[in-house]
């Protein structure tokens, strides 16, 4: 078992990746190609898929929890402190995507 500091940095590491994946790259859940090179994701499926990241690494996350004793119940506020952190993970891919590459066209 891995010990909590640990944890804590790999969590972390896999939710900046897990926020910025959908914005760095054009494929689908960055696994299977959207098309040819011409075609680009949408913004509405990029928050499908940031959506679904948030929800993959909070099972990480809960997993790593249960492993370490007990796993405690969370409210409202929780969510919706842990997808405005995802989210702000998520602005330098969002930053790479819309304006930074907006600008060299």
């Amino acid at each position: 078992m891995m010990s909590l500091p640990l944890t804590v940095k790999f969590l972390i590491l896999f939710t900046l990746i897990g926020a910025n994946l959908p914005f760095i790259n054009q494929r689908i859940f960055a696994l299977i190609p959207a098309g040819n090179h011409l075609h680009k994701k949408s913004f509405w499926f990029r928050l499908i898929e940031l959506a679904v990241f948030y929800i993959l690494i909070g099972g990480i996350a809960y997993l790593f929890e249960a492993g370490m004793g007990n796993v405690f119940s969370q409210g409202w506020e929780f969510f919706a402190i842990t997808v405005s952190l995802f989210i702000v993970f998520a602005f330098p891919g969002f930053v790479f995507q819309y304006l930074f590459k907006g600008r060299s066209r």
